[in-house]
Order: C-alpha cells, then sequence, then structure tokens
C-alpha cells in the first residue's frame, strides 16, 4: 500500500486536531511526527503563528511550499539543544514582539526572538489543568525550574499563594508579565531566583511547607557550584528534598521528558523519594496533541 503524499498528511493532522475539544484554547501542536505518519516534522501553533521543528538542518520543498500557502508567520527551529538558536522566519509575515495566546482562557505571551524555548511548553497544558483544579485559597504552591512560571499562573488564579523559583531572572520577570496578563498582581505572590536543590534545603531548614510542589527539571543542567543534575540519576533525590517541605497532606507533580527513564522505572523513582512516608502515585499521558513518541512522563503524588 503507497503512502498518501506528504500534503494529504499535512491536511489530515490538521484535520484532527480541528477534532479536539480543548476549550478556550489557540496553542497547540498540529504535527506529531511518526504519531501523525510525518517522521522528524513538529509544527505548534501559537495563535495562528506557527513554529516548525526538524532535526535537519533544512526543509524540503514540498513542506516549505505547503506551508507558505497558508500565509501565516511560519518559524523554524532545528530541534539541536546544544545549538540553542531562536527559530528563523521561514515563510509569512514576519513577527515583532511577543504572541499571546490563550490556554483554557489563561493568557500567556510567547516569543520567537527568545532562544531555543519560545516561552510555554505546550504538552504541559494538561498538567497545568491539574494543578489549577487542585488548587484553591489558602493553598501554596512552589513552582521550581519554572522557566516564565506558567504553573503559577494557573495555581494563583485558582486562589493559591505561589512561589515562582528559577535559576534565570529573565524568565522570572517574564513570569511577573504573565501574573499581570491574567490580572493576578505579581506583588501578592513570591518569586525566588536560585537554584532548586539549595531552595528546597533552606525551606525545610526554615520549617517552611507548600500544599503543592511543580517539579519540572531539564533533563541536564549545571546548578550552583557547578554540580550537575541528570534526570536519570538525580531524579529521586529531588523528589526527597521535596519531600521536606511538603505539608501534610500535599502533592508533588513529578514531571520529566527524559527518554532514558520509562514509565514505569519513573513512578519507582518518584516513590522512592517518599521513603517511608505514605503516599498516591497517579501517572498521566501526554495532551491528545501529541500522538508521537509519549517522551513526558506525569506522575501526581499526593499524601
Amino acid at each position: 500500500m503507497s503512502t498518501p503524499p506528504r500534503h494529504d498528511l499535512l491536511e489530515a493532522a490538521l484535520a484532527r486536531r480541528g477534532e479536539l475539544d480543548i476549550g478556550a484554547t489557540d496553542a497547540m501542536r498540529l504535527v506529531d511526527g511518526e504519531g501523525d505518519d510525518l517522521p522528524g516534522i513538529y509544527l505548534d501553533d501559537f495563535a495562528g503563528h506557527w513554529l516548525l521543528s526538524t532535526p535537519e538542518p533544512a526543509v524540503a520543498a514540498d513542506l516549505r511550499d505547503w506551508l507558505a500557502s497558508r500565509a501565516l508567520p511560519v518559524y523554524w527551529k532545528i530541534l539541536d539543544p546544544r545549538g540553542k538558536r531562536s527559530p528563523a522566519h521561514l515563510a509569512g509575515p514576519v513577527v515583532t514582539g511577543p504572541v499571546e495566546v490563550r490556554e483554557h482562557g489563561v493568557r500567556y505571551r510567547v516569543r520567537f526572538d527568545s532562544g531555543y524555548s519560545q516561552g510555554l511548553f505546550l504538552d504541559q497544558r494538561d498538567n497545568r489543568r491539574r494543578v489549577r483544579e487542585r488548587c484553591g485559597p489558602g493553598d501554596t504552591v512552589l513552582n521550581t525550574f519554572a522557566y516564565t512560571g506558567s504553573f503559577s499562573v494557573v495555581a494563583a488564579l485558582a486562589g493559591a499563594t505561589t512561589t515562582t523559583l528559577d535559576l534565570s531572572q529573565p524568565a522570572l520577570d517574564w513570569g511577573r508579565d504573565h501574573f499581570r496578563l491574567n490580572q493576578v498582581d505579581p506583588d501578592t505572590q513570591h518569586f525566588v531566583k536560585g537554584d532548586t536543590f539549595h531552595w528546597l534545603q533552606r525551606f525545610a531548614r526554615q520549617g517552611r511547607t507548600f500544599s503543592g510542589i511543580v517539579l519540572d527539571p531539564p533533563t541536564f543542567s549545571r546548578h550552583s557550584g557547578g554540580k550537575v543534575f541528570r534526570a536519570e540519576s538525580d531524579y529521586g533525590r529531588l523528589v526527597e528534598l521535596a519531600t521536606g517541605c511538603l505539608a501534610d497532606p500535599g502533592w508533588i507533580l513529578c514531571t520529566t521528558n527524559c527518554r532514558g527513564i520509562s514509565r514505569s522505572a519513573f513512578q519507582k523513582v518518584v516513590r522512592g523519594g517518599f521513603r517511608d512516608r505514605p503516599v498516591r502515585l497517579r501517572s498521566h499521558p501526554m495532551p491528545p496533541d501529541f500522538p508521537g513518541d509519549p517522551y513526558l512522563k506525569t506522575v501526581l503524588a499526593s499524601t
């Protein structure tokens, strides 16, 4: 049986996304590689501004023509985290400044000139919804490795007081902008610039606890003092430190996009981080617009 032309596969992928009901959302994945029979092609929609990602250093002529025919701004990123380059303009109008998107009615700003990441990870959409559903007035939520603070914003919108922790001051400033964009005064929330491992230990020594903690570390990073974090070997220690400042009852959202850890192994790592403390674990799949490689593992741990 012959493979349909790529044009037809692309149109079919868009049609499938049109059938999804994700409510008040204009940012999603339109093409997810092998999940749409289009290996090596990933296409994200940010409110009518498209981002193509490919592992190859060139875009095939038929794909380029199809993208140009949409008459939308299209940018292109080579999937090489070592390069860390901003996406390049590929077709349509040039984007100047931030682009506002909505996710379940929550507003964010993404940028195509911000470097390798655009400010919002679309694969975490369902996890942001889960955090918002778990939070309410009086709750306190610690968002570690927070980047632009999207988990903090949804928790605050539900009534929680949040602490947004990240090594990057520009990312924290971006997060403050997200609060303002959603009519939440950032001065009512807490922002901490620093290393997550250091601050988890410091919060524990201070006796400061949180009703919810978000752990979404990079697969690999260097933190204070030049120490290296590798998800495969160090995630359990991260969970253990987080339990030291977790209220009871409380919850920890644990996620990783490390392909070297299986779903079942990740659940065991999370459980081990709680040591002898009773905990209920629930794993969650990726959003429905990501039918390809299930690289993102999510475990919600609650005491």
